[in-house]
């Protein structure tokens, strides 16, 4: 059993210390300090026994990593677990001295309990502790993702609520009417006051310049200069520029830009088709899928009333059992005999200006040959260092993949991998220990490549590899083909945007 995981000095003063079972403080700090007298330096053995206790440590250039153990725990176990230890602390601190290990402590106190719980050992790897403590998370991203929507659609309500305001104020005075006001603000004249003032600003604020005004010939003015400290912040980040500085651009510019880039101008008509898929698929290294599961969907959208009332023909070529299901309000009988997507009430209309959801599938399988793309990973020891092998594969050479990015976790503390040969290129992300490799596109003419690269580590470092991808072909073979009008089943002009996209994609 392991009692406690401690960082220390050589004089035995406790840096960092985590008990692992019942003990006092007294107890934890007694045992370290009498450690370093128990030592002896004219032997090489890297641990220490009493009575009680055995010492399991390790050299960190003024420091000791130490392990306190009962006597009867496996002392091989034990060193195996010291050493995943010691390549723990290099991960938050980037020096070994006290000042660094006592600043990141808590980080360092979450890391151990990963590596044991109630004194025994956990079955992890570094990459699992890193990921266990970063606790990134995807229902996170998404919900501050709806939130920022949420915040820009308030936003833009708020500034067309004041561009109607101001009309109606500017109306009122052509005509020589009072000012329409707000309720609850008193008299419709402070009224009236209040709303010409809420307007202007929140106008003003929409304006990208402000004109300059004219130069006056009068001296210098006492009064209050409005946005002079916006001049001076100006002033200040251009001095910072010409020294050398890399100033950050705002975040609102830099995701309407991302936004811009991400998504392509689409020319939409009235009848607008979104076909969305997105696939999560887990697989192990040594081959065999654990588990794939694909969710699709069909969103409508309507922008002319005049073809609210139509069906939608449907294409399924798919051969491999997935499960498909209607909106409750979608014809089940029409799409089973003719696979057309109509409403129940024929006389009824598709909602106007709103995503709608008519048509959804789901695929679930173990079966190897469905995944689209495989990825074999496979690292060899060779002396102190690993050469690792890495290729992909199409299997559905139908596919065509963009933006592939395969991220393969790195050791840390090892320093950059030395490439050997590469299809496409790729990316060391020192600060986050990995490596991207990254392919613009793959397709049938370009179904499969192959990376080899070095570091210094074990074949465990290198897992789970991670892959993300977007294409614009689905997954699924389940197309619209036509659109016709419900009333003399004449075709309508239709657009279509087609997304395949990556949930989850490991290979553990």
């Amino acid at each position: 059993v392991l009692l406690a995981a401690a960082v220390c000095t050589k004089a035995g003063k406790a840096i960092v210390s985590r008990q692992f079972v019942e003990m006092t403080r007294t107890r934890i700090e007694g045992l370290l300090a009498a450690f370093p007298k128990l030592m002896n330096t004219g032997k090489q053995h890297t641990f220490v026994e009493t009575e009680s206790v055995r010492y399991v440590y390790q050299p960190m250039e003024k420091l000791y990593m130490v392990l306190i153990t009962t006597k009867n725990s496996n002392i091989l176990e034990d060193l195996e677990t010291l050493r995943l230890f010691s390549r723990v602390i290099p991960e938050y601190c980037r020096a070994l001295e006290e000042n660094e290990i006592s600043e990141h402590c808590f980080d360092l106190i979450f890391a151990f309990d990963e590596i044991v719980a109630l004194g025994y050992r956990e079955n992890v790897n570094l990459a699992q502790i890193r990921t266990f403590t970063e606790m990134d998370s995807h229902e996170e991203k998404v919900f501050r993702a709806v939130r920022e929507t949420q915040e820009r659609e308030a936003k833009a309500e708020m500034r067309r609520k004041a561009k109607e305001l101001q009309q109606a104020r500017r109306d009122a005075e052509r005509h020589g009417k009072k000012a329409p006001g707000f309720g609850g603000f008193g008299s419709s004249a402070v009224s009236g006051g209040m709303t010409a003032m809420i307007t202007e600003t929140i106008i003003e604020t929409e304006k990208p310049k402000v004109a300059p005004a004219p130069a006056r010939p009068s001296g210098p003015s006492k009064a209050l200069k409005l946005g002079a400290k916006g001049k001076e912040v100006d002033n200040f980040v251009d001095k910072l520029k010409s020294e050398g500085e890399n100033i950050m651009t705002s975040v609102g510019k830099r995701s309407a830009e991302a936004a811009k880039v991400l998504t392509p101008a689409i020319n939409m008509e009235s009848v607008h088709m979104k076909i969305e898929e997105k696939i999560s698929l887990t697989c192990g290294r040594d081959g065999g899928l654990q588990n794939m599961e694909l969710h699709g969907m069909i969103m409508l959208h309507i922008s002319d009333e005049k073809f609210a009332r139509i069906r939608l023909h449907i294409e399924n070529e798919d051969r491999r059992g997935v499960q498909l299901q209607t909106h409750p309000n979608v014809d089940k009988k029409l799409f089973t005999t003719e696979s057309q997507i109509g409403l129940k009430n024929p006389e009824k209309s598709f909602p106007i200006n709103s995503d709608v959801g008519v048509l959804k599938w789901r695929l679930q399988t173990t079966e190897e040959s469905f995944i689209p793309l495989t990825i074999n990973c496979w690292p060899s020891e060779s002396g102190n260092s690993c050469d690792v092998n890495i290729e992909y594969e199409l299997q559905e050479e139908s596919l065509e993949l963009n933006d592939v990015i395969i991220t393969i976790p790195l050791p840390s503390g090892v320093g950059a991998p030395v490439i050997g040969e590469i299809d496409g290129e790729y990316r060391h992300d020192n600060r986050r220990n990995l490596l991207e490799w990254c392919l613009p596109v793959i397709d049938a003419k370009n179904k499969s490549g192959s990376l080899e690269f070095s570091i210094a580590g074990q074949p465990n470092d290198f897992f789970p590899v991670q892959v993300s991808f977007v294409s614009k072909k689905n997954y699924c073979n389940i197309q619209v083909t036509k659109v016709t009008q419900v009333d003399g089943n004449s075709p309508v002009r239709f657009s279509t945007e087609t997304t395949f996209l990556v949930d989850k994609y490991e290979i553990l």
